[in-house]
Order: C-alpha cells, then sequence, then structure tokens
C-alpha cells in the first residue's frame, strides 16, 4: 500500500491476534458434553473398533469376488435332471455377464487409444482395433439373435445350426 492511503477508509489490521478473555465464571456446557461425550461413547468404540482391527490382522482374508465351481455344460445334462439344466443355465448366464465385461474392456481400450491417437489412431491402435473386432465378432456370433429372454438352451441351439450350416456349406464346396 502507499505511504499516503487513506487511514479511516483502510484500517491499518491488528498487528496481534487478541486473546479472548472468558466473560463468565460459570463453565462451559459445550466442552462439558464434548468431553463426557469422548470418553462416553466415542473411546469405548474406538478402543474396540481397534481391538477388532488387531484381531482381523492375525488372520487375513482376502475377498476378491465369489469362485464359483463350473459345472456341466448343457450337453452333459440327461433329458430330466433339472437341477443339472438349472446349474447349466447359470453357468451360462454368468459367461455371458463375463463376456460383456471383455467386450466393454476391450472396447475401452480401444477407444482410449482411439482418445490419445487422435486423427491417426488407424495406424497407430491397429492392434487394438484388430481385437475388438475379433471379439465382437466372436460375440455376435455367439449371442446375437438370442433375444433378452434368451438362455443356455436357445445359444445350444443356435450354435448347432450353425455348426450345421458351415457343414452343409463345405459338403456343397467339395462336391
Amino acid at each position: 500500500m502507499p505511504d499516503d492511503f487513506d487511514k479511516d477508509v483502510y484500517p491499518e489490521p491488528p498487528r496481534r491476534t487478541p486473546v479472548v478473555e472468558k466473560q463468565t465464571s460459570l463453565p462451559n456446557i459445550a466442552l462439558i458434553l464434548t468431553k463426557a461425550w469422548g470418553f462416553a461413547v466415542d473411546a469405548p468404540v474406538t478402543v474396540f473398533r481397534e481391538w477388532i482391527e488387531r484381531q482381523q490382522a492375525k488372520r487375513k482374508f482376502y475377498y476378491y469376488h465369489r469362485v464359483f465351481r463350473r459345472v456341466p455344460d448343457l450337453t452333459n445334462c440327461l433329458e430330466y435332471d433339472y437341477p443339472c439344466q438349472y446349474e447349466a443355465e447359470m453357468q451360462w448366464r454368468r459367461d455371458f455377464k463375463v463376456d460383456q465385461e471383455i467386450i466393454k474392456i476391450v472396447q475401452d481400450r480401444m477407444k482410449a487409444c482411439q482418445q490419445r491417437e487422435g486423427e491417426s489412431y488407424m495406424q497407430n491402435c491397429r492392434k487394438e482395433v484388430e481385437l475388438f473386432k475379433q471379439t465382437a465378432k466372436a460375440y455376435q456370433s455367439r449371442y446375437e439373435d438370442l433375444g433378452a429372454h434368451g438362455g443356455a438352451r436357445q445359444c445350444l441351439m443356435k450354435q448347432k445350426h450353425r455348426m450345421m450350416e458351415e457343414r452343409t456349406r463345405a459338403a456343397a464346396s467339395t462336391s
């Protein structure tokens, strides 16, 4: 600030922070309640939680995700073995979700490479684009026409029809 400023308009700040003097001789109820809460509730809970953490640290348990055992495919189930068919259906649904996540991860990698490389992504991201095309083609060949209520049986029938078409094409091309 310049030396010739108006002291009425711009007063100088205090040089030291003033000490707050107690106005009353009565104890502060807020401080008493805070300390009482700390000793009555917070301290026992904190001690208990620290004890639990020490007990858990002795035997560590790593939990990442639930691990399901692989169950037989629908082709291995007997005709009226409904529990086996149900397990195969649930296995198919888990595989379907895993395949969806794989597609998302590959697509995210491809998009990140496209974003990073800009206009020259076709040259620099060739591996990612090719991997995405392969995984998308495999995903579509397996799940494309199943619809919203598709299941293991429909997927198996689709695979059977696709294999029969490939055999007839191979037989027609050799004849």
